[in-house]
């Protein structure tokens, strides 16, 4: 029933790991964790994995804390406290989008350090064309989005992933079509708030996203959406993810109207985002959306309460992302403020490395909108 989207099993897993053991990107994947080391150790552990918590635990979270001390100045979080009754209750954590993979993998680190179960984590069928990355992600709890094929055949995977995200949080059965318990209680799943990252810093619930969830309810809005346990989180980076990459996007599609993808894009942009200097890293975990909040959506006629329960989702995470001085000095440049130097500095140097054929002042002006995006929409509220 869902056997093409749902993540490896143990045993799936032990055999991808042997695959992956073999292959020959795990020469760049141990430069870059453990420079100056023989990669002997990195294949020997990957197959020496008997399990997916063994996988994540072994070598998963390991190797994000390696990429935390190697990129970034600190990965700090909050709220944990909303997690007091996990994983008897489990959550759809609904994140804003910033990294391709960081997003979801630091989430998965800090549940490792701090002795939670981890979660499945919602990734699109994009991603995984590439048998290597199908079997890391699979490997690492991820359940596939499918986003491509006719519009009869997207409606169907909607359908099928809202029905498969429902019966995990709710610890029913994936292989009986009776709502029964399932043998290991279900999981929390993480999905991004919207399709694909965030472009232009600026953080917004697809009210699509929504309709999707509630296609698989079988009750009143208010029981849709309230057995779904929706937590928000707001992940902050002190320098944006492939910031420059998203700028020439934006410069791009205003010039032409549209922009296409280049072939392996997607896996620039994951080597990008994990090997680039990111500063520092704050996860916000926000309050769950509360049945009073669900009710207030509810009373909203037809799609304006997916709009409304979208608002709501975004004010949490608006007032949980955390602001770098790196915003508020983006905001200032492009007010035509004193620019912070340091701050010029890496802008600079980002922009050092643009084709011949990007117009500068343009990709400048795109990035520092990026930047300064989550300061006005505060300065705003």
């Amino acid at each position: 029933m869902f056997e093409d989207i749902r993540p490896y099993d143990d045993a799936a897993t032990c055999d991808a790991m042997f695959r992956f053991a073999d292959h020959p990107i795990i020469e760049k994947f141990n430069s870059f964790l453990y420079p100056g080391e023989d990669s002997t150790l990195f294949r020997e552990t990957l197959r020496t994995v008997t399990s997916v918590d063994d996988f994540q635990s072994s070598v998963m979270s390991p190797a994000i804390g390696r990429i935390v001390s190697l990129t970034t100045k600190g990965l700090t979080f909050d709220g944990m406290e909303y997690f007091r009754d996990f994983p008897k209750r489990r959550y759809l954590i609904l994140s804003n989008h910033r990294d391709i993979v960081l997003d979801s993998a630091f989430l998965q680190h800090l549940m490792v350090l701090t002795s939670l179960p981890t979660t499945e984590i919602a990734v699109g069928d994009n991603l995984v064309s590439i048998p290597f990355v199908n079997d890391l992600m699979r490997s690492n709890r991820m359940v596939k989005v499918i986003r491509s094929g006719s519009p009869r055949e997207l409606y169907a995977a909607s359908a099928q992933l809202s029905e498969y995200i429902r019966r995990r949080i709710n610890g029913l059965s994936l292989d009986q079509q009776e709502a029964v318990p399932s043998g290991d209680g279900g999981a929390s799943i993480w999905l991004a708030h919207r399709q694909g990252r965030t472009k232009n810093g600026y953080d917004q619930t697809e009210q699509g996203l929504l309709k999707m969830l509630d296609m698989s309810g079988r009750g009143t809005f208010e029981e849709n959406f309230g057995e779904l346990n929706i937590l928000p989180l707001s992940i902050s980076y002190e320098y944006e993810p492939c910031g420059v990459r998203k700028a020439v996007e934006n410069w791009k599609r205003a010039v032409n109207g549209s922009y296409t993808k280049a072939q392996m894009e997607d896996i620039e942009s994951i080597i990008t985002g994990i090997t680039q200097k990111k500063g520092r890293v704050h996860m916000q975990f926000c309050e769950p959306l509360t049945a009073e909040e669900i009710a207030d959506a509810a009373s909203f006629d037809k799609n304006e309460r997916y709009r409304r329960l979208a608002e709501i989702i975004d004010s949490r995470i608006v007032d949980g992302y955390h602001l770098w001085e790196t915003s508020a000095s983006a905001a200032a440049m492009l007010e035509g403020g004193s620019p912070d130097a340091d701050f010029q500095a890496y802008i600079e140097g980002e922009l050092a490395s643009l084709p011949e054929d990007c117009d500068r002042a343009a990709v400048r002006n795109e990035l520092l909108k990026i930047f300064a995006a989550p300061f006005l929409r505060k300065k705003s509220k």
